[in-house]
């Protein structure tokens, strides 16, 4: 379960080198009664430095900082605080970036245009577990889900039941397990019984090694 569940407020860093955009993001944010903006940063080392003393539930990263690339940093989010989730807001162009963000671990990608009409949804996908993909960039990628083949070298999705593999396709959609139980007509804790299972199966350390797995096996990334 994402940790943001556990306490009053959902707790965000914000990573971008415009204090102006910052400002904005936090205004929004903090409007709201189940989130708070809790740290900022301009570069990659103050946000490793926010992220270990403020302990977020979620980064939301620009890609253009001051001192490098945000995928280097995504990549070093997730080789620290691998259950840290991060949400991209970039004014890069989403079908060139969107997929080598998630590839480097983000779980989401919005860009700035978008980001006043859909940055709360974006923000409370991806703290539930999910991801988030603009319905154009989500099509853009949906064919390579054709055809995509067996699981990676080891893995093998024949141990999992018909209604796992089905929780497993809506993982790499992007749909948290909130979403899926509503879908599906299941209650929440039937979905995470599930979802434990699949970890299980597929010899997954966690829940986020399985959403990781999932968005690879959906898109064949």
């Amino acid at each position: 379960m994402p940790r943001a569940s556990q306490s009053k407020h959902a707790r965000i860093v914000l990573v971008d080198d415009h204090p102006l955009v910052r400002e904005r993001l936090a205004e929004m944010l903090n409007r709201e009664p189940d989130l708070r903006v809790c740290g900022e940063a301009e570069d990659r080392q103050g946000a490793l430095s926010v992220i270990a003393t403020s302990k977020p539930d979620l980064a939301i990263v620009d890609l253009t900082l001051k001192d490098s690339h945000g995928l280097d940093l995504i990549k070093d989010i997730q080789a620290r605080w691998p259950a840290l989730a991060v949400l991209v807001v970039s004014m890069h162009e989403e079908s060139l970036h969107a997929e080598r963000a998630i590839r480097a671990g983000a779980r989401g990608y919005i860009t700035k245009q978008e980001a006043t009409r859909k940055i709360l949804l974006a923000v409370r996908r991806v703290l539930e577990g999910g991801i988030y993909l603009s319905d154009a960039i989500a099509a853009q990628l949906a064919p390579k889900a054709v055809g995509r083949g067996d699981a990676p070298a080891g893995v093998s999705l024949e141990h999992l039941a018909d209604r796992e593999l089905e929780v497993l396709q809506w993982i790499g959609r992007g749909y948290s397990t909130h979403e899926i139980a509503e879908r599906l007509g299941l209650n929440f804790k039937t979905v995470e019984t599930y979802r434990a299972r699949i970890k299980d199966k597929l010899g997954l350390k966690d829940a986020h090694e399985v959403l990781q797995y999932a968005i690879r096996w959906h898109y064949n990334l």
